[in-house]
This record gives C-alpha cells, sequence and structure tokens, in this order.
C-alpha cells in the first residue's frame, strides 16, 4: 500500500468526526482545534498542502476566529464542511468564500470529498513544482534573497495571498511591483485561474473601454458578428493586476469605477451586465495617497483598491541580497554556454551602487557585462560602475538628482535591450518586460531614435 498523504483537520471543536476516521484510511490526518491558542512557531507538518475546515460544530458565529489558525498552517488548499449552506453574508460565508476552494454540507459523501482532496492535491504538487523561475524569468528573482526586509515582504505578501481583498503595491521603478503581485496569485486559492496584466500606462485614451470591457459588434440585422472580451473579462476566476494604475487619467478612473463598485462588466456596444469574480492587484509607482489628496487620483477609486497596501524595497534597501541574485541573473542568462563569473571587485561595486532603475537596471548592467565582456571573468568596468560603485561613464553635471539617474539608468536600459535585439523594437521590448506603446515612448522622450546603431 503506498504511503498515506499529510491531511490537516482543522476542527471547531475537539474531538475524532466519524468523517474524519473514514478519510484516515487514505490519509494521515493531523488534527487542530480553533478553540486552542495558537502556538507561537505554529506550522503545519512536512509535506501537508490541503486540509479540512470543519465548522459543522462550531457553538456559535460569533465565536468563530480561525484566521490566525489558517494563516499560521498556510497550506495551498482548503476545504471547508458545513452543517447547512451558509447564508449569504454570514460570518461562515465569508469565510468560506475567503479561505475554502470548495466545501461541503453534511451529510458529506466521503469518496467524493476524497477525490476533491485528491485533485487539490494534484494542483498544489503542480504548483510546488512550478514557482522556481524558469529559465528566462528573470523577474521571479525579485522575491528571492535571504535579507530581513525581503523575508518580511515574503511574509505579508503570502498573508495577503489567503484572502480575496484587492491588493495595492507601490514602490519605484523597478523594485518588482509585478513579480510580487504575481507571487500573491501564484499562493491563493486562484493559482489555477488566470493573472491578467493590464498596463494603464499604456492604454489609449480613445480604446480604454474596449481594451478593458471588451466588444461586441452587431450586424445591421443585430446578428452578433462577433464578440471580444476584454480584459477585465479575461481575468475572471483568477486575478487581475492594474499595472500603473497612477497613469489613469480621470475619465479612465471612472470607467474603471463602476466594475470595482458592481462586480460586473458590460461590453462596449452590449447592455448585457456580465458578473466578473476576480482578486484586483494593482499596482503603483507614485503613493496614491498622495495624489488623492492633490486631486489627480479619485478618491472613491483609491478606497476600492487599497484594501490591503505593500510597498516594495528599493534594491539599495537589501544590498545583502544583491551578490546572490546577480549570480543567479548570470547563470540564467548564459545558459551554460559561456558561463561568466563575477569578480570580488564586481560584486562590491553592485553592492555599493546606489540602483536608481532597480532591479531593471541590475538586469541591464548584467546583460551589457554578458554582451561586452569576452573574458570568463566580469570586472566592475564591464557593468559600467567603479569600484565604489559609482557609474564609470563621466557626468556631464554635478549634483544629479535622482530623477536624473533614473533617465540615465532608463537610456543604458534602451540601448543595451536594443543592441541585444539587434535593434528590433519588439524583441528589445519583451527584453525590459514592457509593451511596444511603452518603449516607443521611452524612445521618444529620450531620443533613443537618434541614436547611432552599433
Amino acid at each position: 500500500m503506498s504511503e498515506k498523504r499529510p491531511l490537516v483537520w482543522l476542527s471547531a471543536a475537539p474531538g475524532n468526526s466519524k468523517l474524519r476516521r473514514a478519510l484516515e484510511a487514505r490519509w494521515q490526518v493531523t488534527g487542530y482545534c480553533l478553540q486552542d491558542r495558537v502556538p507561537i512557531m505554529m506550522s503545519a507538518p512536512e509535506d501537508a498542502r490541503v486540509g479540512i475546515l470543519d465548522l459543522t460544530n462550531a457553538p456559535t458565529e460569533s465565536a468563530l476566529n480561525p484566521e490566525q489558525w489558517l494563516e499560521a498552517l498556510s497550506l495551498d488548499f482548503w476545504v471547508g464542511i458545513v452543517a447547512h449552506r451558509p447564508v449569504s453574508g454570514s460570518l461562515t460565508a465569508k469565510l468560506i468564500a475567503r479561505y475554502c476552494t470548495d466545501f461541503h454540507t453534511v451529510p458529506v459523501h466521503v469518496d467524493r470529498l476524497n477525490t476533491v482532496l485528491g485533485h487539490l492535491w494534484g494542483m498544489a504538487s503542480i504548483r510546488t513544482h512550478s514557482l522556481g523561475p524558469p529559465a528566462d524569468d528573470y523577474e521571479s528573482l525579485v522575491m528571492e534573497g535571504d535579507s530581513e526586509t525581503i523575508r518580511k515582504i515574503r511574509g505579508l505578501l503570502r498573508r495577503f495571498s489567503v484572502t480575496a481583498d484587492p491588493v495595492l503595491i507601490t514602490g519605484e521603478s523597478g523594485s518588482g511591483k509585478y513579480a510580487a503581485a504575481r507571487f500573491i496569485h501564484q499562493l491563493s486559492p486562484r493559482a489555477a485561474g488566470p493573472l491578467v496584466n493590464v498596463n494603464c500606462a499604456a492604454l489609449p485614451d480613445t480604446l480604454a473601454r474596449s481594451e478593458l470591457f471588451g466588444v461586441e459588434d452587431y450586424s445591421a440585422q443585430g446578428a452578433a458578428d462577433g464578440i471580444h472580451p476584454g480584459r477585465i473579462e479575461q481575468a475572471n476566476g483568477g486575478s487581475l493586476v492594474l499595472s500603473s494604475i497612477d497613469e489613469l487619467n480621470e475619465d479612465q478612473q471612472s470607467a474603471l469605477l463602476g466594475f470595482l463598485q458592481e462586480g460586473q462588466i458590460e461590453r462596449v456596444g452590449s447592455t448585457t451586465p456580465i458578473p466578473i469574480n476576480s482578486r484586483i492587484i494593482t499596482t503603483a509607482t507614485r503613493p496614491l495617497r498622495e495624489l488623492v489628496e492633490s486631486g489627480h487620483f479619485r478618491s472613491d477609486v483609491y478606497y476600492r483598491l487599497g484594501g490591503l497596501e505593500i510597498r516594495m524595497p528599493a534594491l539599495r534597501d537589501r544590498r545583502e541580497d544583491i551578490p546572490t541574485i546577480a549570480s543567479t541573473l548570470l547563470e540564467m542568462a548564459d545558459h551554460g554556454h559561456n558561463p561568466k563569473r563575477l569578480s570580488q571587485a564586481a560584486i562590491e561595486s553592485l553592492v555599493n551602487h546606489h540602483w536608481p532603475g532597480n532591479f531593471r537596471e541590475l538586469q541591464n548592467r548584467l546583460r551589457q557585462a554578458l554582451l561586452l565582456c569576452d573574458r570568463a571573468t566580469i570586472d566592475p568596468a564591464d557593468l559600467g560602475l567603479d569600484q565604489t560603485g559609482v557609474d564609470a561613464a563621466p557626468l556631464s553635471t554635478t549634483n544629479l538628482s535622482l530623477e536624473e539617474f533614473r533617465a540615465r539608468a532608463d537610456r543604458q536600459a534602451l540601448s543595451c535591450s536594443l543592441a541585444l535585439a539587434h535593434h528590433n523594437v519588439s524583441a528589445a521590448a519583451r527584453i525590459l518586460k514592457i509593451s511596444r506603446v511603452s518603449f516607443y515612448r521611452l524612445m521618444e522622450k529620450y531620443n533613443q531614435n537618434q541614436y547611432p546603431e552599433s
């Protein structure tokens, strides 16, 4: 007989129910009681991925307080067991909706429950082996590291992942806001659903509604010529990431507000409402609260987006992670064909650099070094730095502002990506993980099209 898989049983009352004993025939069950205090160093049994939340013997709704247990155990999936179907809006209903992937009412069909648990176990196994970054997925490394700063960030994001509340992620450009959004999605009960990213900075003013809400085309006879789901509808059942939401103008914010209020959309050309069930995650470079106070962002939109808020740290605030991340980036970038390593002086220059362009600048400097260095060892000069981490290129002025430093990083990113892509704009945009529209905007902003091709 194969070894039993671990299953957590979290019950509202102590005891060993008949259903639990039936599951023990196929699972190694570990039980906990909600009425007990959560131990300080609490964690789930090793390899535990799914659990049963048994609420059938809960004394009263007001006595339910399972959040600490659920967050401490931090399993991939929970299945709820209730005495009867929860009343809409009740604490039990909110609890099931927030934490559970499925729920069953008594009497529970054991074979059916075993099938559900087995399916969720398989999903958790796939997710566990798929969360590591693919060979070309540089952005996933943003969440790596052993610094206290990034450990705290990962802990908060894990807590956010088990809820359905909107999350607002702020931080400097290139600090890994989308990587944090994806981290939340991958650990959430919606991980099997789609993760749809909308770059708000690239939304055309005249096409924002059709891009977000979709389009229904009708002929003169009233027959539908075509249905084109929008980005919001594509995220149904999963997570919707609204990147750079601070770039939305007032009209675009107004269009988005209806969806945030009602949880439904109407395609352009239709009057039929479509309910949307998606987790909303937004990112912003500028603090939305300050934009609200200055009158540049609608307060009603902000308060529907900022239920949970976290700020991603700048790379200079987690310097101890830089050597490991940089070395891993090099290994991933060369694919083993032309291995290079960083000299000690290069590592020190990376740690000492101010990183106005954050993680994106680190990627670009390493790509530049791989492209230009013919030796097995990369030195500070190959990174465009001196040994103190200062940009090795001569500065035309002194006392540059932070904005000017960021502009230099953006120019370097454009030059490096265009060189790597042999001046193919689409390919260069993919290297930087931005849209082609955004890439053209940067080229126009910095007159990149006037730079000589090399």
